[in-house]
């Protein structure tokens, strides 16, 4: 039996309960959870192993890979820069970068880079990990790139090119790369990045897939097997939106403990993280440490609401953020004003502005789900109990 190590306010000693019962059912290798309340920390968790195959276990400042977790990130950069007087969020691309208007995409607006509405949300053509890296040539890419629909009529979900579109308008604007922006401006004393250093990669957890029991009841909680099916059927169909979304750039061998993926730093999925300062992330920005109360609320105002073009089931987005929905479940309590990012394989970012809660979830086994799981939704809905 795992053991699970740190520190949990008695309070919050249901959010404990949740995290040891999900190594008791064998649905964790290694993870670790942070939880925020009224800026103070009240649950800094973590258990199990780093790393399966050598056996190294999780120690409390274990940094794990966070998805497209990684995505609230550059939207509070971005959110910073705009309040800064940077650009407006209502003015075109083609303002700032003339290269964008091709093939129609001029109409395309600051606000659409961010909301995944620019027609943009898979390479034309297969990218290495090794390209990725490149991240100037390959925002000039997607530039040049005829968009699948005419900007700001729909959105679909852009799983990574967001990293290339949104990241290359903080680029733009801060005169650095967006992981380099986020490390100065929100992280510069937390064990969080985007781009992490070959030591971090080195102590980092280690992702693994493992079949048997995990998250088999979480999509059904939510979702009938109808959708599920479709939802199947799209991700394994390679000339599918969703599978072209989702898969490219591949990020070579490895997976995402590549170290050329984790050295590069895509801003769309790119942040290596402890839990806890992942959460104190989360716990400064809606106490106003990084931009204004009323800056953050624009920010997380939704901004697209419904059939979401690449995942096929509803999704809701503010600017960067992700706001309740099917592909961000939140509890009734936080539905009015829960905003965040989940991440591939069950990793989560989550706060609530006005319950004045953050909650950071890694975990090193990877979910069944595109967005978010079942352990996840588990934690934040004890955290909400226990406000």
């Amino acid at each position: 039996m795992t053991t699970v190590q740190g520190h949990c306010d008695p309070a919050f000693a249901a959010v404990r309960d949740v995290f040891a019962r999900n190594f008791d059912e064998g649905r964790e290798i290694g993870a670790a959870v942070a939880v925020y309340a009224g800026g103070r920390r009240v649950v800094d968790l973590w258990g199990g192993l780093a790393d399966r195959r050598t056996g190294r276990e999780w120690t409390e400042d274990t940094p794990a890979f966070g998805f497209s977790c990684t995505k609230a990130l550059t939207a509070a950069a971005a959110l910073l820069l705009a309040e800064r007087g940077a650009f407006a969020w209502d003015d075109p691309v083609t303002g700032w970068w003339p290269e964008f208007g091709a093939h129609g995409k001029d109409v395309a607006t600051n606000e659409h880079l961010l909301t995944h509405q620019v027609g943009l949300p898979a390479f034309a053509r297969p990218v290495t990990a090794e390209e990725a890296a490149d991240a100037d040539a390959r925002a000039a890419e997607l530039a040049a790139q005829e968009p699948e629909w005419k900007p700001g009529t729909a959105h679909g979900y852009h799983a990574l090119t967001y990293g290339w579109l949104a990241g290359h308008l903080v680029r733009h604007h801060a005169g650095m790369p967006a992981g380099e922006f986020v490390k100065k401006e929100f992280a510069p004393d937390l064990d969080l990045w985007i781009g992490a250093p070959d030591e971090v990669i080195e102590r980092a957890a280690k992702l693994t897939n493992v079949r048997g029991v995990q998250n088999e009841e979480g999509p059904r909680a939510v979702a009938d097997d109808a959708l599920l099916t479709r939802l199947a059927d799209a991700y394994l169909d390679t000339g599918s939106r969703m599978n072209r979304a989702l898969n490219n750039p591949s990020p070579g061998k490895g997976g995402f403990n590549n170290p050329v993926v984790l050295r590069a730093g895509w801003p769309s999925a790119g942040m290596v993280a402890t839990a806890r300062a992942f959460g104190r992330f989360y716990a400064d920005l809606i106490a106003g440490r990084y931009v204004r109360p009323e800056t953050l609320r624009e920010g997380i105002r939704t901004r697209v609401d419904g059939e979401d073009l690449t995942l096929t089931v509803t999704s809701a987005f503010g600017l960067g953020f992700m706001r309740p929905s099917m592909t961000f479940f939140t509890p009734e309590a936080g539905r009015g004003s829960a905003f965040g990012h989940t991440g591939a394989g069950g990793s989560l970012g989550l706060a609530d502005i006005d319950a004045e809660l953050a909650v950071a979830y890694l975990p090193n086994r990877m979910g069944d789900q595109l967005s978010g799981d079942l352990r996840a939704y588990r934690l934040v809905e004890a955290a909400y109990a226990s406000l």
